[in-house]
């Protein structure tokens, strides 16, 4: 599409919103998204605006479990760090290299009645947070149905959980939506997990499971980033532990104000408590009880079972936007997101 053309499809919606109440524009303010392109390699996915790059996908090779590297707002600012990944800045943290910018894992899923030769000391199960010679691995085996409409990018992975020695313990299907709007794009993650080897109990332990890794700079430790969640609370003392529907991370990279929200889906059977850390970590997490430690858990000691041939199907979002969270509208786009077709269904125009 032309920018004449996204004028002509603009110019009545600018017309109609003059009509309308201060609070009824904001929520009904016009975010066209651009055209967008997927290009699948042989080990990675990159996602593209105007041929632009906005993020790939890394899949391929022995990575310990898929991620999002690099990961860039509308301006082209980075928001997610790069270390491990590139070399650390002078005075950069090289602090938990298993937080690789953007990913999906956890770290005790336990396959009830098989024998594990190989564990993470203090993990009941396998560990598919950490990157220990004894963690699980998340490896990619397909990558299918990659389309593009005006809109949109669609792609379908396919994943296999298996131990240290290699044994398949469950398998995923990981759909991939990507939007692209005027000033912040979206990934929508729908992870269908699926128990088809043996039952698996979600162990009780905070590392997990949609997670980032922020930029530095965007860390509210150095006194610049800040932590909202969908409740208004600020800060990793009011934040962490909580369950809320979002938490968002921004702050300074270079001359700009840029953030990053995980939205949890409405639908997800699993309400997530949130393990937001100074640091610069943000993490969803639905499996975390009593023993992560977070306060909204405190009196629920159940893991959560999958019963073999039974599959859980999570829906996360990863919201890259300008600004803070009240310049980013994350509230409104997360009420954008709730409305997004589920899988399989056809998209609407947003």
């Amino acid at each position: 599409m032309t920018r004449e053309q996204r004028l002509v499809l603009l110019l009545p919606a600018v017309i109609l919103s003059a009509a309308l109440p201060a609070r009824a524009q904001r929520l009904t303010e016009p975010l066209f998204p651009a055209d967008v392109d997927l290009w699948v390699n042989r080990a990675n996915i990159e996602f593209r605006v105007y041929k632009n790059q906005a993020a790939i996908y890394e899949f391929g090779g022995r990575l310990a479990k898929p991620y999002f590297w690099p990961l860039q707002a509308p301006n082209h600012k980075q928001v997610t760090r790069s270390w491990p990944l590139l070399a650390a800045s002078p005075g950069g943290t090289t602090d938990s290299p298993h937080h690789k910018s953007a990913w999906f894992g956890f770290g005790d899923v336990i396959p009830e009645g098989l024998s594990l030769k190989r564990k993470v000391k203090g993990v009941e199960g396998v560990d598919f947070w950490s990157e220990t010679p004894n963690s699980g691995r998340i490896v990619c085996v397909s990558v299918r149905d990659d389309k593009t409409d005006q809109n949109r990018a669609y792609v379908t992975t396919r994943n296999e959980w298996r131990t240290a020695d290699g044994d398949k313990i469950l398998d995923e299907t990981r759909k991939i939506q990507f939007i692209n709007y005027e000033t912040a794009r979206l990934f929508v993650l729908d992870i269908d997990l699926y128990a088809s080897v043996t039952p698996i109990v979600f162990g009780d332990t905070r590392e997990g499971a949609m997670a980032v890794r922020v930029a530095e700079s965007m860390a509210s430790r150095n006194g610049k980033g800040r932590i909202t969640n969908a409740e208004g609370k600020v800060g990793e003392k009011n934040c962490w532990g909580c369950v809320s529907p979002w938490c968002d991370y921004s702050g300074p990279v270079e001359d700009q104000i840029v953030g990053i929200a995980l939205f949890a889906g409405p639908d997800n059977p699993l309400p997530s408590a949130w393990d937001c850390r100074a640091s610069g970590l943000m993490a969803a997490n639905p499996f975390g009880r009593a023993k992560s430690g977070f306060p909204a858990m405190k009196d629920n000691t159940e893991c959560f079972r999958l019963d073999k041939g039974k599959h859980l199907k999570l829906r996360y979002g990863l919201f890259v936007h300008l600004g803070d969270a009240k310049k980013g509208r994350v509230a409104d786009n997360y009420e954008r997101f709730t409305k997004l077709p589920k899988e399989g269904a056809k998209a609407a125009r947003p």
